[in-house]
């Protein structure tokens, strides 16, 4: 669990820098733009490791609850709009236009899908976090919207097109193959 733990200050440290835009102009005037980009990068590599290091070490420790068995069902179908939504993030299509940040609403989709369907200690801090940090960023984003700081492009519906293939694409993979094989534990059965 303590892995975990780490994994997350981690994270969530490296991820408030964007949020704070006086910290970051501090960081690169330090830095230098490929120097922040490279802390940045390496941080938030390092967090990922130990956030999924910590949580396959604590995933069986504790149960908190046995969801039913329905919430499997419910997860695997809220999965396939998050993976759209991942996709949709890089293009510039109406789906981000509207969204404003489809990753991060596809991050929030992705936790709060995986919280009604796992019951360990494990899962609550892991998909309670990222559910808490999405929310978090999102409020950050609109606000940095309105102070003008950040700019949605006008979007274009050939972009959701690509989203929406890539998106399928990836969840079937996922759905049939990946996340059993990455995680021991079949989306449908």
């Amino acid at each position: 669990m303590f892995m975990l733990l780490v994994g997350i200050v981690l994270f969530l440290a490296i991820h408030l820098v964007p949020q704070k835009p006086d910290l970051k102009a501090s960081l690169i005037a330090k830095l230098g733009t490929g120097g922040y980009r490279g802390l940045h990068g390496v941080v938030a590599l390092v967090s990922v490791v130990l956030i999924v290091v910590g949580y396959f070490e604590a995933r069986g420790e504790v149960d908190l609850w046995y969801p039913p068995y329905w919430t499997r069902h419910l997860a695997a179908t809220l999965m396939l709009i998050a993976s759209i939504l991942v996709f949709a993030a890089p293009f510039s299509g109406k789906i981000k236009e509207k969204l404003t940040s489809p990753l991060s609403v596809a991050l929030k989709i992705w936790a709060f899908s995986h919280l009604i369907a796992n019951g360990t200690l494990a899962d609550v801090i892991l998909f309670g976090f990222f559910l808490l940090f999405a929310v978090s960023y999102r409020i950050s984003l609109k606000k940095r919207i309105k102070a003008g700081l950040v700019s949605i492009p006008k979007g274009r519906w050939l972009y959701d097109a690509y989203a929406v293939v890539l998106g399928l694409a990836f969840y079937a993979v996922m759905v049939l193959w990946l996340h059993e094989w990455a995680f021991d534990v079949s989306p449908l059965f």
